[in-house]
């Protein structure tokens, strides 16, 4: 993958997939997917959805939630159609800061320390970046989260046990689509995202064993030329 052909964008989406769901399919599988990290998304409109007050009451929960976040750990789980799952643990830290770290056989990291991402290859030895406010990213892990303000709502949807919430970036430079998935029992959380690429295939990621109450060091967002280390 490289810049010229590949802008980088997470988009955020919505297949229902609760924590023991997560932990029942956490074994060990082998292969690899599409990363779900491609910039070539399907082509967006133009305007958003009109919402009612109940709508906007959900955005605003939402935003809340991503505002509340510190630092935050995880492990995932990424499915591409026709492909192996793939597995790997990841971190966060507001604003903007994330690394993403893949299981054996992959040797790809996904890493943003707040100003730029770069998708690190292990294997070719290689990396590329970009900015993060060219992504849609920046939306969800700012200082501050106001998706009334920055974003174009596409659907809002709620039942007893989830929220779906689906947006844009106003900014039509930045490309992607993003669709989020909350549990409402016993909290609400983010569990899972999704990736529409320009052919119409998905690739969706699953969350699950949240940590949200250990100190993540600073340096794990740190970008190093990939020649310079070992592969984590």
């Amino acid at each position: 993958m490289t810049l010229k052909t590949a802008l980088t964008v997470l988009v955020f989406g919505a297949v229902v997939v609760a924590q023991a769901a997560f932990a029942k399919e956490n074994k060990s599988d082998t292969g690899t997917s599409g990363s779900g990290w491609s910039a070539e998304v399907a082509k967006r409109g133009t305007s958003g959805l009109v919402l009612s007050e109940r709508q906007t009451e959900l955005v605003k929960q939402v935003a809340s939630y991503f505002n509340s976040l510190g630092d935050l750990k995880g492990k995932f789980i990424q499915y591409a159609k026709g492909k192996r799952p793939m597995r790997g643990n990841f971190l966060m830290q507001r604003p903007g800061k994330f690394r993403f770290n893949y299981n054996k056989p992959s040797r790809q990291v996904i890493i943003s320390d707040g100003r730029f991402l770069a998708i690190q290859d292990y294997d070719l030895n290689n990396e590329d970046r970009v900015e993060l406010d060219q992504t849609p990213f920046r939306l969800l892990l700012r200082k501050n989260v106001d998706l009334l303000r920055d974003a174009l709502i596409t659907g809002v949807k709620e039942s007893d046990d989830q929220v779906v919430l689906g947006l844009r970036d106003k900014n039509s430079a930045t490309p992607g689509h993003i669709k989020l998935t909350f549990s409402r029992k016993p909290d609400f959380e983010l569990e899972e995202w999704l990736t529409k690429d320009a052919q119409g295939q998905d690739t969706r990621v699953v969350i699950g064993n949240l940590v949200k109450d250990e100190k993540i060091d600073a340096r794990m967002f740190k970008i190093k030329p990939v020649g310079l280390m070992q592969h984590p």
